[in-house]
């Protein structure tokens, strides 16, 4: 697995998070609004997001309900009370950890010489 792959791996927990804290998504459209948001740098393949939206159900991050719009039946995933926590904390983590990272790599220079 590729530096980018795992660092994208790292991030789809807090990512999916974050879009369902707007509003419920079902799996394919939430594919597509990462790989929208951001220019198709967060392109997710169903192998990925499908095991993390379960792992994230079973925790109790999110629910599902199954609905029926224009003849399409669809899983859609919603953020539950402890969803909306996580996310809070995860940010909080990410923020620090994005910091940190960026004021070591400032102080470092060896990628020039």
């Amino acid at each position: 697995m590729s530096f980018r792959d795992q660092i994208r791996k790292g991030s789809t927990e807090v990512l999916i998070l974050t879009l369902l804290a707007e509003r419920p998504m079902y799996g394919y459209e939430i594919a597509q609004q990462l790989e929208d948001r951001s220019n198709g740098y967060f392109e997710t393949k169903e192998g990925l997001l499908y095991p993390t939206l379960h792992r994230m159900q079973q925790s109790g991050w999110l629910s599902s309900q199954w609905q029926t719009i224009e003849g399409r039946r669809r899983k859609y995933y919603a953020l539950t009370p402890l969803g909306r926590e996580i996310l809070g904390e995860q940010a909080a983590e990410w923020n620090t950890f994005l910091e940190k990272l960026q004021a070591f790599l400032r102080a470092k220079d060896l990628w020039t010489e």
